[in-house]
């Protein structure tokens, strides 16, 4: 089989343009851009001496500016906000919503920072009851579902990467010709 190169490079041409084209844009872009996730969520039974058992629950947020632009005015709101605290400190306040529910203020988040919200609260009250969203004068928050996994060497998801993308070519490339040796 004879490869024909002029092809190979018409059909590369625009799939590496995408590809660059989104990361120029996802590279250059200033903007805030704030992501959340759930650090943890638990429960303990505590047991004092010479006493009844106690169910204590906690939770944590994780949110972390991701952009290129400082995020103002970001706002975690509450439906119900129990005892609470932030790491690393910074500069906060609550306010009180008119339909009953709280927020927490945070004035500025800069690129890059990430900060770790800690609840800490009893039954009947659950993790479902308390946080109702994250925003900014900016947009809201994107809340990404995480899983604890292996981080691998840069050099290996690199190279993953370059296979992947030399694996997608071929895979046009066999399918366009497929497609021209069915019509000749």
């Amino acid at each position: 089989m004879i490869i024909d190169w002029s092809v190979v490079a018409t059909i590369a041409a625009p799939i590496i343009a995408l590809f660059a084209g989104v990361w120029i844009n996802r590279r250059f872009e200033n903007r805030p851009l704030l992501i959340s996730y759930f650090g943890h969520v638990a429960a303990f039974r505590v047991v004092p001496p010479a006493g009844q058992p106690v169910f204590v629950h906690t939770h944590a947020v994780v949110l972390r500016n991701a952009g290129r632009r400082s995020a103002t005015n970001v706002r975690l709101r509450h439906n119900v906000l129990p005892d609470f605290t932030i790491w690393p400190e910074l500069q906060h306040h609550t306010e009180n919503l008119p339909g009953g529910g709280r927020e927490i203020v945070i004035p500025t988040m800069v690129p890059g920072e990430e900060v770790t919200v800690s609840y800490l609260y009893f039954p009947p009250v659950t993790v479902a009851q308390i946080n109702s969203g994250i925003r900014s004068d900016e947009g809201f928050a994107h809340a990404i579902p995480v899983l604890l996994q292996r981080i691998y060497p840069k050099w290996f998801t690199r190279m993953a990467a370059a296979l992947m993308l030399i694996g997608l070519i071929s895979l046009v490339y066999v399918v366009f010709y497929m497609i021209l040796r069915l019509f000749h």
